[in-house]
């Protein structure tokens, strides 16, 4: 599914060429749930948007889902990503003049879940988050936890082999946090997705599979546990 080698990503500051982030080595296999943790400045939210064909990197080889993102050009990559990956933004990035459904379904515009079903199909994840009496409903109109949620669903209406989540949980409690996500890992177990999650928090990481440390991959090899754990 995901198999990284010698990627490099850098940023120009004034006269300087930063390095943001850095990845010898990993592999994550399908269905695998993966946190991505580490202390800030280690570039895990740049990882993620080279895992998402958002930033190409400017060395190495990036493998996602069979192909080859390093090599492809941007137009390429994002048919890709709308195909293959969903996103949840920390933000959560909801247009605000339209309802949860809308929300939903703008997420299905570009990937494969468009269609006659699309509709179906995100009226269904939205029941299943708990939001079948409010999809009518505004972001405004909503509370943060529900917003998340809808992010959430338009993350999974286009049936993503991958879904990437940066710091999803952070502007919820712990408990409504956690519910939400063993909700979306079991929807990604019953769908057999990989899911990958940036997170600073140490419970939601144990909800995961794996746990990776950012901050060790820089000459360091790390491919997929034999056996998963977590929940």
């Amino acid at each position: 599914m995901i198999h990284l080698r010698h990627v490099e990503k850098r940023y120009a500051r004034g006269s300087e060429s930063v390095l943001a982030c850095a990845v010898d080595r990993l592999d994550i296999q399908q269905g695998e749930h993966v946190a991505l943790v580490g202390r800030s400045g280690t570039g895990k939210t740049t990882l993620l948007h080279i895992l998402a064909g958002i930033l190409r990197p400017d060395c190495g080889e990036v493998e996602v889902a069979g192909a080859r993102l390093d090599q492809l050009g941007e137009s390429a990559r994002d048919r890709h990503r709308g195909r293959h990956i969903g996103m949840v933004y920390q933000t959560f990035n909801l247009l605000q003049p339209f309802t949860a459904l809308e929300n939903v379904l703008l997420g299905a515009l570009f990937g494969r879940g468009a269609g006659g079903d699309a509709r179906g199909r995100a009226e269904s994840l939205l029941q299943k988050v708990g939001l079948g009496e409010r999809m009518h409903h505004r972001p405004r109109e909503l509370s943060v936890g529900q917003v998340q949620r809808v992010a959430i669903c338009r993350a999974l209406v286009n049936d993503p082999d991958l879904v990437l989540m940066d710091e999803p949980l952070g502007n919820q409690d712990k408990a409504t946090g956690g519910q939400v996500l063993d909700l979306l890992l079991q929807i990604a177990r019953d769908g057999n997705k990989t899911v990958v999650m940036v997170t600073h928090d140490p419970e939601s990481a144990t909800r995961m599979q794996r746990t990776v440390d950012l901050s060790t991959l820089r000459g360091a090899a790390v491919a997929p546990a034999a056996t998963g754990g977590g929940r």
